[in-house]
């Protein structure tokens, strides 16, 4: 039986895949804690920011960039895209947050999804990966087309934080799901920016408040999330 591509995205790209994403928030913690967010309207103000200024083009635009690397086979541009996602972090707990789930979702994969490539990495790289390097690099050498790959990471990673914010405001589950929807024009929006991309040396952020929010919740009085 042929093997579905969709099916191992879905699988990858899940709340249940167990990468410890739930136990970040990406700032959006103290966000609320200061009062930028604070309904369901400023949280897709924010997150819309988030996804067209900040992490979104960062972290957009490595996954495409290791996506063809991948695809070409040209493990040296990969190891070099690697290493600079692992410094392209403005703070040391945006850092944790992509280094360890990365990390983990390399090791879930090469157990219940095997392939060589990933195995290959794992060694040379001693298992520390960017997360959207990682799931690039898983996406590529099962097959999976690089804009599907796209917005479905960018789809993950917004609706986990939206999750943080539903858990912190707090918000109702239906306002969580509302505000899923509003940014779907902002993820399709970031995905395309990505995929045009032509080199990393283009590629910037314009969100200081995101920075500003990480750096300040390390030492934020309570604490839910890791960032």
């Amino acid at each position: 039986m042929a093997t579905d591509p969709l099916y191992r995205l879905l699988a990858w790209l899940s709340p249940a895949y167990p990468i410890g994403a739930f136990s970040y928030s990406h700032g959006v913690e103290t966000a609320v804690e200061a009062g930028f967010i604070r309904d369901r309207a400023t949280l897709v103000t924010w997150l819309a920011s988030v996804l067209l200024q900040g992490t979104g083009v960062v972290d957009g635009a490595l996954f495409v960039a290791a996506w063809r690397t991948v695809e070409a086979e040209d493990w040296t541009s990969f190891d070099a895209i690697a290493e600079r996602a692992a410094a392209w972090r403005g703070t040391s707990e945006m850092a944790l947050e992509s280094r360890q789930q990365g990390g983990s979702f390399l090791s879930i994969t090469r157990t219940a999804w095997p392939h060589p490539s990933l195995d290959a990495v794992h060694e040379r790289l001693s298992g520390e990966l960017a997360l959207p390097v990682a799931v690039a690099l898983a996406a590529a050498v099962h097959g999976i087309a690089l804009d599907r790959a796209l917005e479905g990471y960018l789809h993950a990673f917004t609706a986990n934080l939206i999750s943080a914010a539903v858990r912190t405001v707090p918000l109702g589950q239906s306002d969580g799901q509302i505000a899923l929807a509003a940014l779907e024009p902002a993820v399709r929006q970031a995905s395309e920016a990505a995929l045009s991309v032509t080199s990393l040396d283009e590629v910037g952020t314009a969100t200081p408040l995101l920075d500003w929010c990480s750096l300040s919740h390390e030492t934020q009085y309570t604490r839910l999330f890791r960032s």
